[in-house]
């Protein structure tokens, strides 16, 4: 009962962000909500025990992408423009939220096949578990199971989430790294003067 009510908790604030993200016209308070959305997803990542998915959400969602469009709002505008505001659409959003709509409602009918969440007959409790709770010592030498599915049986695809992360990270240091260029002193008579 709990776990419904942190669920629907979490649901609900991240789609009170998600609209909230799509009214604000701030770009400042838009990155900021888009760092809070990440966050909650983290958020309920854990709670569906995706410890590993919450910790990469957490990482590249709500920290690294967070520092990366602030430093993109810092190089890219001047302090007096700090509070600058996207420009309103001139075109009717129907199109895109007709696309939006679709996309949910195919999303949607998708997962009508798909056995509940915990269920303990779904073919990955039958099969997949079994395996790796059964064969993973003898397999791989790791004597812990989670270890040994993320650094053996998935191994490239943990390679390729700390690839992403590694990634992510060197472009944070680039960006933050890299100076703005100074614009020449130019006196109020239009020239510049010399020394």
């Amino acid at each position: 009962m709990i776990d419904n009510i942190v669920d629907i908790t979490l649901l609900s604030l991240i789609a009170i962000h998600a609209i909230a993200i799509i009214r604000m016209r701030s770009l400042f308070a838009v990155v900021m909500l888009f760092g809070g959305f990440s966050f909650l997803s983290a958020g309920l990542f854990v709670v569906m025990d995706a410890a590993d998915v919450a910790f990469t959400e957490a990482a590249v969602g709500a920290g690294i992408s967070t520092v990366l469009m602030l430093a993109t709002l810092a190089l890219t505008y001047t302090p007096e423009e700090a509070d600058k505001e996207e420009k309103a659409p001139t075109h009717k959003p129907w199109l895109p939220l007709g696309v939006v709509f679709i996309t949910g409602a195919l999303l949607i009918y998708g997962t009508y096949n798909l056995p509940g969440f915990g269920d303990p007959n779904a073919p990955s409790q039958l099969h997949v578990a079994p395996y790796y709770l059964g064969k993973s010592l003898s397999e791989t030498g790791v004597p812990n199971v989670v270890t040994a599915v993320l650094a053996s049986y998935r191994g490239f695809d943990t390679l390729g989430e700390v690839t992403v992360i590694f990634t992510a990270g060197i472009a944070v240091l680039l960006i933050i790294g890299g100076r703005r260029r100074v614009k020449p002193n130019i006196e109020k008579n239009g020239g510049d003067h010399e020394a």
